[in-house]
């Protein structure tokens, strides 16, 4: 199973690259499926095209329209494929069918129906399949939002067994931090789901956190690699084919973060709930909690978001604010979410003051913190974002663990 992001096949030279590379591995006796993303930048495009003519469009119609991007690539890659010699069938995720909810935008997988994809494979087919679609009960095109490639990919892979689901991209594996600001950022050679997931979770965009979701209850091996220079990537496997973890694996930032602040609030059962509930109904996820009582009998509850779902979220509380009888409700955008992820946490201590004195001495002042057995995760002014995350990769010495690692 492979998988090549948007960037991968971001022009025809780069698709003939990408068909050149899975060509490779066909001569070598696999049996290949191939699930790709739009030709970089063509969903972006169909995006503000629909915004053009719409303030608010459907997501049924939105759904329908940035499809089409995956659906381009699939049949270039089956013809660039094809004239190297290599038999190739193109599918849909209709044709497949991939089944998913009703959630437009945000499909969630219900099932795979792998036979015709067999069949391809059993006349000696490459089959390419559109990452990032399926098709609801109601046979409409869903979405499986941003970056929802990978979780075609690894879905597929544990639907038809795959040995190992590997996913190209512009990085050659994942990174103690993000390489463009941390200039002594390291490549991971091997990770563990669990971190990853909490790196995914936690800012890192090298892979979805439902593919690695999907392939850490199903078992099945992930490797990321490039698809511009040869290399071995990071294998995200079970923790137990690790031999030594490092005390920290990885170091995050979220940029686009938001702060949601409800003050005043009658301190008793079920507020919390009153103020969170109408936000989940809504499908908007809720990061980081915290709630402090005062002593007049009232409590601040304030939550982390996503950016993009501010404005919604504002909106659906004002009528909450007023039925609670609270002070106001206060948004905040000016965040980031500084994250550091590691299983060797559970046997070293000191993790947390590591972090804290790091902060401190670069004059960061911390707003939020929120705690797991392997993350521990902290919200900062913004502005601060990138002299955190090198401060931090410093304090724990990452580029050297990296090294030993590799």
């Amino acid at each position: 199973m492979e998988k090549y992001g948007g960037t991968s096949v971001g022009s025809v030279e780069r698709i003939q690259a990408v068909a050149r590379n899975v060509a490779e591995g066909v001569k070598q006796g696999d049996s290949l499926v191939v699930v790709v993303s739009a030709m970089s930048g063509e969903t972006n495009r169909l995006v503000d095209l629909a915004k053009s003519l719409a303030n608010r469009p459907s997501r049924r119609e939105m759904d329908m329209l940035i499809s089409t991007g995956e659906q381009v690539t699939i049949a270039l890659l089956s013809l660039a494929l094809e004239d190297l010699g290599i038999p190739a069938r193109s599918f849909t995720g209709f044709q497949v069918p991939i089944q998913t909810d009703s959630v437009h935008g945000r499909a969630r997988i219900t099932s795979i129906e792998g036979d015709a994809i067999v069949s391809a494979l059993d006349s000696g087919k490459v089959a390419v399949v559109a990452g990032f679609q399926g098709v609801s009960v109601d046979n409409d095109i869903t979405t499986l939002g941003r970056g929802g490639s990978d979780t075609t990919a690894v879905a597929l892979a544990v639907a038809l067994k795959a040995d190992e689901c590997r996913i190209f991209t512009d990085v050659d594996g994942v990174y103690t931090a993000d390489p463009r600001v941390v200039e002594e950022a390291r490549r991971i050679p091997r990770i563990t789901y669990e971190e990853m997931l909490e790196l995914s979770g936690s800012g890192a965009k090298v892979m979805q956190i439902r593919a690695v979701e999907f392939a850490s209850k199903y078992g099945v091996p992930l490797r990321v690699l490039s698809s511009f220079e040869p290399g071995e990537g990071t294998l995200i496997t079970r923790e137990e084919n690790i031999m030594e973890q490092p005390m920290i694996s990885g170091i995050t930032s979220v940029d686009n973060e938001a702060k949601v602040t409800v003050r005043g609030v009658p301190d008793r059962p079920g507020i919390a709930y009153s103020i969170l509930g109408p936000i989940s109904d809504a499908h908007i996820n809720v990061d980081m909690i915290v709630q402090n009582v005062s002593s007049e009998e009232t409590t601040d509850l304030t939550f982390t978001i996503n950016q993009d779902d501010l404005d919604s979220a504002m909106d659906l509380l004002a009528p909450v604010v007023r039925e609670l009888e609270a002070e106001t409700v206060v948004g905040d955008r000016n965040l980031a979410k500084i994250s550091v992820v590691g299983v060797g946490m559970r046997s070293h201590a000191g993790i947390a003051t590591t972090m804290f004195r790091a902060l401190a001495d670069k004059g960061i002042n911390i707003q939020m913190i929120s705690t797991s057995e392997i993350k521990i995760s902290v919200t900062i002014d913004r502005e601060y974002s990138e002299l955190a995350l090198r401060a931090l990769h410093s304090a724990f010495r990452l580029e050297e663990s990296a090294k030993k690692g590799g």
